[in-house]
């Protein structure tokens, strides 16, 4: 659906932006960079909604098929993971020899990463950094189908549909607890010690999937009401996403002097907002031209995501220093920037993530995961 790809095609747009102004302006703060800057942490969150949104009407198609035994749950793990993990270990091994190679070292708590627990429950070393949005998806799509299946089996409900939507509510209020309890426990110094030890860890972090979980649940079952309001729910959730970004700029709020907001209610309110603002962006239609240009972002986002930073922006910066360059020197390094992580996450997708991906739609595969 052109609609869902224009999302994800934003949304690393959203990423890219950002890390250029890393890249170029390392150490400045300025008021237009900050904000490049946070759109850039926005479309990390719109892939998170999306991702829920996606994934969630995958499972509800299961329980609808009546597909509910062990079996089943494995053989979505297994289809999901052959989509995910390939890129992620390969990448995941480029940074080890990358890191190596630049500092002739081998990073401390490596297996963590093997294992998707190295921002759990505590903040991230500073190594293939953008790695710990992939834990937070990871463990949400085993955790809740996991607590999903195992109510299945021991209540055996006959509306398993229902149960998906609780499932779904109750990891979002405890993502909440959890939220809470980091709240009571911490105190908040800088903005990057909220973002590094809440905001990018797995504990507190899981709803903002489960969100998109009870979105398209509350979706299937009142389409005809949705299609009635989206318009409403479009200006509902711009609106309260802007005036509620204009109230922290102008209130000057930050997780410093206002951490219960920024660590209870901050990231959900976001999550909510983008959701919102769904029924209106998947029924984009477009020119032809352009429509192959979001599609093509789309198809190459997962490989974007992972290539774009700690394997290409962070080798630039290792041999070259654009702070005190001229501005001809700063564009051409924007441009190789881009044109090398379009390129190369092209090559992966074409030459590896695709490949790895019809792996599961072979028929041995489908007789050993079926």
């Amino acid at each position: 659906m052109l609609g869902l790809d224009a999302i994800r095609a934003l949304a690393i747009l959203l990423v890219l932006f950002s890390h250029s102004t890393l890249l170029l302006f390392p150490n400045e703060n300025t008021l237009v960079l900050t904000a490049i800057r946070f759109l850039g942490t926005i479309g990390v969150d719109l892939f998170f909604v999306l991702s829920g949104y996606l994934i969630g009407g995958i499972i509800l198609k299961q329980l609808e098929a009546g597909k509910t035994s062990l079996n089943d749950f494995i053989y979505f793990w297994i289809r999901r993971w052959f989509r995910t993990l390939p890129n992620y270990f390969l990448v995941l091994v480029l940074n080890i020899l990358l890191f190596y190679f630049f500092s002739g070292e081998i990073i401390n708590g490596l297996g963590n990463y093997f294992l998707f627990l190295q921002n759990f429950v505590t903040p991230q070393p500073d190594f293939f950094t953008e790695s710990w949005s992939l834990s937070i998806e990871e463990y949400a799509y085993i955790i809740g189908p996991l607590l999903l299946y195992l109510i299945i089996r021991l209540i055996k409900p006959v509306n398993k549909r229902i149960w998906f939507l609780w499932v779904s509510v109750l990891l979002i209020i405890t993502s909440a607890i959890m939220r809470y309890n980091f709240h009571i426990n911490h105190s908040i110094l800088s903005d990057g010690a909220w973002s590094g030890g809440l905001r990018k860890v797995v504990i507190y972090r899981l709803d903002s999937i489960y969100f998109g979980f009870v979105f398209i649940y509350l979706m299937n079952k009142y389409r005809s009401a949705f299609e009635r309001y989206t318009k409403t729910m479009f200006v509902l959730g711009f609106g309260v996403f802007l005036s509620t970004h204009i109230l922290i700029a102008l209130l000057g709020l930050t997780p410093v002097n206002t951490p219960l907001f920024f660590n209870v209610f901050y990231l959900p309110i976001l999550s909510v907002c983008l959701l919102l603002l769904f029924p209106s962006l998947i029924t984009i239609d477009t020119f032809n031209y352009v429509k192959l240009l979001i599609t093509k972002l789309s198809i190459i986002s997962y490989a974007l995501y992972l290539l774009n930073y700690s394997v290409i922006l962070l080798t630039i910066q290792h041999f070259t220093d654009v702070c005190e360059a001229s501005l001809t020197v700063k564009i051409i390094t924007l441009l190789t920037y881009w044109s090398l992580s379009i390129y190369l996450s092209h090559l992966l997708y074409t030459y590896f993530e695709k490949p790895m991906m019809n792996l599961r739609d072979k028929p041995f595969f489908k007789r050993i995961l079926s």
